[in-house]
């Protein structure tokens, strides 16, 4: 495996990253600036459309770089797929971060993504089938984790890193090139990502990372030697990601919620309502991630038995069960809104004192009444117990003669 390849690959995604991070920032600081002169610069719209590409960039030009000096060895075909694919979903998030997309558009073109990426692989019908529906569900549910500072970068590291070991143990140079410039790359990106953000992955990033990371485990797995149990231990890398998706899925199901609608209701919105700062959040979500990988990694150098896979997958469905019951919706979603009729008026089909409508007429305007005088003797108004209301004290007065009223 070509090492000092994969390292200087790793070194130039970590530079160009910062180096393009640290001006995008500036770039979005400005733009703010002098969209709103004299207020609060909003950093919002430049930001989330130009932060993911900081590492699209870095990661796509220190892989190419790489692969075209030999570092890839005799994988060069399957990552150029791979990267192709990886560009063609990151100009979709782009696209998507400017003006947002059909949800069967954005299917149709991640499925074309991952075909592409895995027929230069070279897999057979039936695992490249298998392929692309497991690279498009992945990427997916990587680009749900982008709802927290610092959390989809984190958790990308991690993977990552777990599938950077994985491939090293093969002795496998061009199946390790992707997830190793990708891991640099994110820590690149997460130096201007932690909160407070100063820029954000958005769709771009976000469908990037989980784009690659899919793909490369995909790779990994289809190449892996068949006394090792990939099959169960490379999809633990992704339990993360997997578990906020299911998450997701179940919450917005039971509440009778649109299921492709952003309702505020992921992990990372839940954690945040048991008081857990944004950087715990973060910190939370990767030792989650790390313990996957870690046991998912063992599992697969076969220091581990296989059945140790299903711990960190069982713990996290018990931990996705427990979030389950925080609560993570305010109000019941509108269905229908009501237009209240004009001061004055009196809707169809209804009764007013004196007076009778039929179906179907026109809206009557309502004559100005004077308001009645109470009658000296009225009751005053009582409570469900049967006793009298007190009104409050006028204001300044002391409430001594609470008592006396109300015998």
């Amino acid at each position: 495996m070509n090492v000092l390849g994969i390292i200087a690959s790793g070194a130039a995604a970590l530079f160009i990253t910062v180096v393009l991070a640290k001006g995008v920032r500036r770039t979005a600081l400005r733009a703010g600036a002098a969209h709103e002169p004299g207020a609060r610069p909003s950093r919002a719209g430049v930001v989330r459309r130009l932060g993911g590409t900081t590492v699209v960039l870095g990661v796509g030009a220190a892989a190419a770089a790489g692969t075209g000096l030999g570092a890839a060895g005799g994988s060069g075909r399957a990552v150029t797929g791979l990267l192709a694919g990886a560009a063609i979903v990151a100009a979709l998030g782009l696209v998507h971060d400017v003006r947002p997309l059909g949800v069967p558009l954005r299917a149709a073109v991640q499925t074309a993504a991952a075909t592409l990426a895995v027929c230069l692989a070279g897999l057979s019908p039936v695992a490249g089938v298998l392929a692309v529906i497991g690279i498009v569900a992945v990427t997916q549910a990587f680009a749900l984790l982008d709802t927290s500072d610092g959390v989809l970068a984190t958790v990308g590291t991690v993977t990552a890193a777990g599938l950077l070991t994985c491939a090293a143990l093969d002795g496998r140079a061009g199946l390790a090139l992707p997830p190793a410039v990708l891991l640099a790359g994110l820590i690149g990106f997460l130096l201007h990502n932690w909160h407070p953000a100063r820029i954000r992955p958005g769709a771009c990033g976000s469908l990037f990372t989980g784009f690659v990371l899919a793909s490369s485990g995909a790779l990994v797995l289809a190449e892996a030697p068949p006394e090792r149990a990939a099959w169960i231990a490379l999809p633990v890398l992704a339990t993360v990601a997997v578990a906020d998706a299911a998450l997701v899925l179940v919450s917005r199901r039971r509440a009778v919620r649109p299921l492709l609608q952003d309702c505020g209701d992921h992990i990372t919105h839940r954690l945040r309502r048991l008081r857990v700062t944004v950087p715990g959040v973060a910190v939370v979500l990767g030792l989650w991630a790390g313990a996957a990988a870690l046991t998912g990694t063992l599992v697969y150098a076969e220091v581990l038995h296989p059945a140790f896979a299903l711990v960190p997958v069982t713990g996290s469905a018990a931990a996705a069960v427990a979030l389950l019951r925080i609560p993570a919706y305010v109000a019941p979603p509108v269905t229908a809104t009501r237009r209240r009729p004009p001061t004055g008026t009196v809707p169809t089909g209804t009764v007013r004192t004196g007076t009778s409508l039929r179906p179907g007429s026109k809206p009557v305007p309502a004559a100005p009444e004077s308001p009645a005088p109470a009658p000296a003797t009225a009751e005053p108004p009582r409570t469900t117990s049967g006793r009298p209301t007190v009104p409050p004290p006028p204001t300044g007065r002391p409430a001594v003669g609470l008592t006396a009223d109300r015998s």
